[in-house]
């Protein structure tokens, strides 16, 4: 039998290793950016064209690399940071493996200009899948230069797999903001098809925090400390009430690499614990320094996963660190020792609609009479008349309900949308003073077997989100417009999605122009929506947007159709008259699918007359 193992072709094992390395445009933004941070720079440029798909530009004033290093570098595992197997356990640099620029040769035609301090000249090599094209004198800055062009323009097969270019964008952007943030003492600029997006002096990290994540981040920020002998942990996180529905602005650095691990999150989030409403997220930039021997960053090929020696121990300071944060500036709950409660004054208590044994100024003198909740207090003759009118309209409905299951049967008939257990549940329009409300969240309606309990909140969101979606389809979305416009400033990855969503968000009556910048004029908001705190009605509209995109494979109008009804329907839990209660129940009953939200919760619940008795009945 005949010998069948070879060894791969360099160009083939390099385009197999790219597989791994360079997945999209972003992963070339990465590997160049810590390549220049390694190269000692101080200012960093990235120009970017057709979101890294046409060409990936990176200069840098660093030391540059001398002809034989800048030949080298392209090769499989030539690296500059690594002698012994010891070297491997002291770490400290960002790229170690030598792989980078040889995945990237593979994939793309490479423009490379570097020049070393002491050298006369400048070195230029073109590189073409692998193959050196050309390698000249050239004259050169100190520093380096690398054009990435036509990625994978030899691979197809790839090239067909990466996202539209505002996806791809965003990708790049998330890696240029990790580098940007965990160096604030380096200058950083981005060029995107000519148009600057970011520019940032070197400065310290809570400016440059607000560089990247914008102006109002200034007054979220609580600085965290904790310096022990195993580890230190600084940086600054986020006060709970600017918590926010995405997880998009956390970052864990260690040892100045970005990471990503729940296991610290968690050790975050347990310290936020009590503080943050429901599905809330808090804002964090936090570092963490240890020794490289107790950590394994040679975990993942984007070195983006990490694994402790001591992950207890981690885990414990890092909680410890960010609950000190917390109560440092008073915004964790605590006692007060300093008060005598036994002496403490006790505040006077309004009640709305009655009154408080503990309101002295607003009681009746007491008089004589019949015993109530306040011995030897009788109300006036006008608050017994207001209590016995009361229970009479609480009644009211139940001696009308021949009459309101009459009018059911009657509207409800003919239906055929619902299956029979609705059919004879169902509301239709006509009928009155059939809902009752129950603390601003929930509506009860009587219905011919039992009663059927309607989620507020989640109705409002059925019935918004088939009006939307249909103002998306037929781009029919009426807009009102605002006296006073909006001028909103958003970050710069908000910024990018806002305009790629452009056309959607016309459709369903948002009217904005571009400011220049990252920032937009707002003009009009759909005819529907109160105008009222519009700027962040479009920030909590993108934050729900990204948050479905981490979550869901939606296209881009459901997507949107989908975030505008969860938060509008958020904003709509408020006491409710008849007829909006009436109108609520009508319009949930003319949806396509009635019984869910776009998310798959209940709108509604039926209980049959035999459960309710049930209840009664039991112990």
């Amino acid at each position: 039998m005949p010998d069948i193992i070879h060894l791969l072709p360099d160009f083939l094992a390099n385009q197999i290793a790219a597989g791994e390395v360079v997945q999209r445009p972003a992963s070339v933004v990465k590997e160049l950016l810590e390549n220049a941070i390694d190269a000692r720079a101080t200012n960093i440029q990235l120009i970017v064209k057709e979101a890294g798909k046409q060409l990936i530009q990176l200069v840098d004033n660093g030391i540059g690399m001398s002809e034989t290093d800048a030949r080298m570098c392209f090769e499989r595992h030539a690296t500059s940071k690594i002698s012994t197997t010891e070297d491997l356990f002291r770490i400290r640099t960002m790229g170690f493996r030598g792989e980078a620029m040889a995945s990237i040769g593979a994939v793309a035609q490479v423009e490379l200009k570097t020049k070393t301090k002491d050298a006369e000249t400048g070195t230029k090599l073109l590189i073409e899948g692998s193959a050196v094209v050309l390698q000249e004198p050239v004259a050169a800055p100190e520093g380096t230069s690398i054009a990435v062009k036509n990625l994978f323009y030899n691979v197809p097969a790839r090239r067909n797999f990466l996202k539209t270019n505002a996806v791809e964008m965003r990708h790049i952007l998330d890696e240029f903001q990790r580098v940007a943030l965990a160096y604030p003492e380096v200058a950083f600029s981005l060029y995107h098809n000519d148009v600057e997006v970011f520019n940032l002096p070197a400065t310290k990290l809570s400016q440059r925090i607000v560089g990247i994540l914008g102006s109002n981040y200034k007054e979220q920020m609580a600085y965290c400390e904790e310096d022990t002998s195993f580890l230190s942990v600084k940086g600054y996180i986020g006060k709970p009430e600017h918590a926010k529905k995405s997880r998009g602005e956390q970052f864990f650095f260690v040892n100045n690499r970005f990471v990503k691990s729940g296991y610290l999150n968690h050790a975050v989030m347990t310290a936020f614990e009590g503080l943050l409403p429901k599905d809330s997220y808090p804002f964090y930039v936090l570092f963490i320094e240890l020794e490289p021997e107790k950590i394994d960053i040679n975990v993942h090929p984007t070195k983006t996963e990490i694994k402790f020696e001591d992950e207890k121990t981690v885990y414990a300071i890092v909680h410890a660190a960010v609950k000190k944060a917390l109560g440092a500036y008073n915004i964790a709950p605590s006692l007060d020792f300093d008060g005598d409660v036994n002496f403490a004054p006790l505040q006077p208590i309004r009640v709305q609609g009655g009154f408080n044994e503990f309101d002295t100024e607003s009681r009746p003198s007491s008089g004589g009479g019949g015993s109530t909740a306040f011995p030897g207090f009788t109300p006036p003759a006008s608050a017994r008349r207001a209590t016995s009118k009361g229970w009479e309209q609480l009644y009211e409905p139940l001696r009308q309900q021949p009459a309101q299951e009459e009018r059911v049967s009657s509207a409800t008939s003919g239906m055929g949308l619902l299956d029979d257990a609705f059919a004879a549940e169902s509301v239709g329009a006509g009928t009155a003073n059939k809902a009752i409300q129950i603390h601003q969240k929930y509506l009860l309606v009587q219905v011919k077997s039992g009663m059927m309990i309607i989620d507020q909140q989640a109705a409002q969101e059925r019935i918004l989100y088939e009006k939307y979606s249909n103002s998306l389809q037929k781009k029919t979305g009426a807009s009102q417009a605002l006296l006073f416009p909006q001028t909103i400033e958003l970050s710069a990855a908000d910024a990018i999605l806002v305009k790629e969503l452009a056309s959607e968000f016309k459709a369903m009556g948002f009217q904005f122009e571009d400011f220049g910048g990252n920032t937009i004029i707002l003009n009009g908001i759909p005819a529907d929506v109160h105008a009222a705190n519009e700027k962040e009605l479009l920030e909590e509209l993108v934050e729900q947007y990204k948050n479905n995109l981490a979550t869901l494979k939606l296209d881009k109008s459901e997507n949107l159709a989908r975030a505008m009804a969860k938060r509008m329907a958020s904003r709509s839990l408020a006491r409710m008259s008849d007829l909006e209660m009436n109108s609520l129940v009508d319009k949930l009953f003319a949806c396509q699918v009635p019984s869910y939200t776009p998310g798959g919760q209940k709108t509604l619940v039926i209980m049959e007359l035999s459960q309710l008795h049930e209840l009664f009945l039991k112990g």
